[in-house]
């Protein structure tokens, strides 16, 4: 099976950024430590950012890595927004769903999770 049919055994690989916003069961990161900016912010406003980082992406204006670094509320955040390798059950479902349903070099719309709103890019 290959892997863009996500096969049970088959891993992936992909980097992503990670919005918080005050419905994250987890309202603290790396850039605010004590929560007060995800506990203000809507879903919606999470989103909206992340729509304005997804098309500088998509038009070239700007580099994954480069904006995973600086605004994405995961630790990953010092890699480029790499999360490494990962298999099935490893993520919460509806990002490994996304996941999987990408291919190799293809950028995710918007996935909400319990921590907060994401953009996947799927890179093996």
């Amino acid at each position: 099976m290959s892997a863009a049919a996500g096969g049970e055994g088959e891993t992936v690989r992909a980097s992503h950024v990670l919005i918080k916003h005050q419905g994250s069961r987890r309202k603290a990161s790396w850039k605010d430590p004590d929560g007060r900016i995800i506990s203000a912010t809507t879903r919606a406003d999470a989103a909206a950012r992340l729509l304005d980082l997804r098309n500088q992406i998509l038009s070239g204006q700007a580099n994954f890595a480069d904006l995973a670094a600086r605004h994405s509320d995961c630790s990953s955040a010092r890699r480029g927004g790499d999360l490494g390798t990962f298999g099935r059950k490893q993520m919460q479902k509806p990002f490994e769903d996304a996941t999987y349903a990408l291919k190799v070099g293809e950028l995710s719309e918007i996935v909400d999770t319990d921590s907060g709103v994401h953009i996947i890019l799927r890179t093996a």
